[in-house]
């Protein structure tokens, strides 16, 4: 039997712990009370700024109160069913049948942590890999009193004042200049290994970034390029979205600093990256369908 949709109340929040707020069976307070992340398998990690204990859940939010597009504020949400690793197989062009695959998450390279490195490996010993950049939509303001009245709507109590709030924009600009500086410190490094580094993000916020900023480019994805741009739709099914590949793009190290007006100098030796990874291989990053996406962020202490 399909969920019922409720029109009492429009939620301007999404999706709540990996829960689509259009279901109007579910049950609210023991998803709150929970706090469990479907795509980490564990709970929560993105607390609140003020109260870093209390565990925020907001996955996807629309834009606005007359634009309903589902806009996605936190990276985890891009762990679905690990289809982002698995569509980035083909990149490993060294990768052979027989040989194990591993996520490794925050692998340290000249100018920052990769937020993962999708591994080939044989014999514990790495034989190609690629790094993936997650990056999903910052806000201006708070989601909180959104994500209240949201809860408030569905009979879960909350405490006084939570409903007051001036609620959140979509931080577009900033969103985008942070991740193409990032990319722009670490591109370098892949293009010298050949390598090849991989941004995750919206489809909606790859046009934002083609229209902005110079990407005349960026092409069509090309295997060749150090650089390539995975964007992804949230595509409805029933009362739930999932994630589904839109499109391929790519560029080179010239490509991103010609996106910035900049010019990239990222040297490293393959060994030392290829020292750090293996030194994190371990039986829990070994990629298989059972198992959840390791976590960006360490567990909090029990």
């Amino acid at each position: 039997m399909s969920k019922k949709k409720t029109s009492a109340f429009v939620p301007k929040v999404l999706e709540l712990f990996g829960r689509s707020t259009a279901v109007a069976s579910e049950d609210w307070r023991a998803v709150i009370r929970e706090c469990e992340c479907p795509y980490l398998g564990r709970k929560c990690v993105k607390g609140r700024k003020s109260l870093p204990d209390v565990l925020l859940g907001t996955c996807t939010v629309s834009q606005g109160a007359r634009d309903r597009s589902p806009v996605i504020i936190c990276p985890h949400r891009l762990l679905e069913r690990t289809q982002i690793f698995l569509d980035c197989i083909h990149l490993l062009t060294l990768h052979q049948p027989g040989n194990e695959l591993h996520m490794l998450p925050q692998v340290e390279v000249p100018g920052g942590d990769v937020d993962y490195v999708l591994a080939s490996v044989s014999d514990g010993k790495v034989k190609d890999f690629a790094g993936i950049e997650l990056q999903t939509l910052d806000t201006t303001g708070s989601v909180w009193s959104d994500r209240q009245a949201f809860l408030h709507s569905r009979g879960v109590p909350i405490a006084p004042g939570d409903l007051a709030g001036d609620g959140y924009g979509m931080n577009w600009k900033m969103s985008a200049k942070t991740i193409l500086m990032q990319l722009h410190h670490k591109i370098g490094t892949f293009e010298h290994l050949s390598k090849r580094l991989v941004l995750v993000l919206q489809e909606s916020f790859l046009s934002y970034i083609r229209k902005e900023f110079s990407a005349d480019k960026v092409v069509t994805a090309r295997l060749g390029d150090s650089m390539h741009f995975h964007a992804y739709e949230l595509a409805r099914h029933e009362d739930e979205v999932r994630l589904r590949l839109g499109s391929r793009w790519s560029t080179d190290a010239a490509g991103v600093a010609h996106l910035l007006g900049s010019h990239a100098s990222s040297r490293v030796e393959l060994e030392a990256i290829i020292a750090r990874l293996e030194g994190k291989l371990s039986e829990r990053t070994r990629m298989t369908f059972d198992r959840m996406v390791p976590a960006l962020v360490a567990p909090p202490a029990s």
